[in-house]
């Protein structure tokens, strides 16, 4: 057990939809209180089960709607299943929707202390980070501009180098190097080569199966909500480009 770092056993996760068009709040909660708003419910996961030991990088694959983000986020912490637990072992790197924990009124260097308070870090350990962080953001000369002047380029930027100071036991990937320019992408790749030689486990999502494959040595394969394969990422990928 002492190897094992994630834990998914029988994970469904519903939603409720409303099966009818409503223009408004108020029409909305009037035909709530008279009873004749409709919903619908769909399963985004459906009984999935899998476990992730330390140091595998393991992808989520599949089409849009599939299931991948809302496994990932419940993996996280964001939300909770509606069936089925999930269980974590050690220190998790989130990077699920960069910059969510951003005050844009606050410059990037207050940024970088709010936001590592936020995944757990305290000031001096920030502190120790800062340098590191500006140089691998590559926004040495707006660190005391306001993130709200920031493009959604340089915001993913620096997110990512603070998400990623330091040696997280589990870090989770959500597309988000699919933003910015192509060679900061891959310098974002080589961080997080660099972090998986070191011991990290990593859990990934991207549209890009080859950059599935790059960086994964299983895959996830959910259809619908429903967990089609787990196992080898160069298997699996090869049968998902042949869809």
């Amino acid at each position: 057990m002492s190897d094992l770092m994630v834990k998914v056993e029988h994970v469904s996760m519903q939603f409720s939809l409303s099966s009818e068009k409503v223009d408004s709040l108020k029409e909305y909660i009037i035909k709530s209180i008279k009873r004749q708003v409709k919903k619908e419910t769909f399963y985004a996961l459906n009984d999935v089960s899998f476990e992730v030991e330390r140091g595998e990088s393991v992808g989520l694959i599949g089409l849009n709607g599939s299931g991948k983000s809302t496994m990932l986020k419940i993996i996280a912490g964001v939300m909770k299943p509606t069936k089925g637990s999930v269980t974590v072992y050690g220190t998790m790197a989130p990077l699920i929707e960069l910059g969510a924990g951003f005050d844009f009124d606050l410059t990037a260097r207050e940024n970088v202390f709010l936001n590592g308070a936020i995944l757990g870090h305290s000031r001096k350990e920030m502190e120790s980070f800062y340098e590191d962080i500006v140089e691998f953001s590559e926004l040495g000369p707006f660190m005391n501009s306001q993130v709200k002047n920031f493009s959604s380029g340089m915001i993913s930027r620096l997110a990512f180098a603070i998400a990623t100071i330091g040696q997280p036991d589990i870090l989770i990937v959500d597309e988000v190097l699919s933003v910015g320019d192509f060679r900061f992408q891959e310098k974002c790749e080589r961080r997080i080569k660099n972090m998986l030689d070191n011991g990290t486990t990593l859990l990934f999502v991207s549209h890009s199966i080859e950059q599935v494959k790059s960086l994964c040595s299983k895959v996830v394969w959910l259809e619908r909500g429903n967990m089609r394969a787990f196992g080898d990422s160069a298997i699996y990928c090869e049968e998902y480009n042949h869809m």
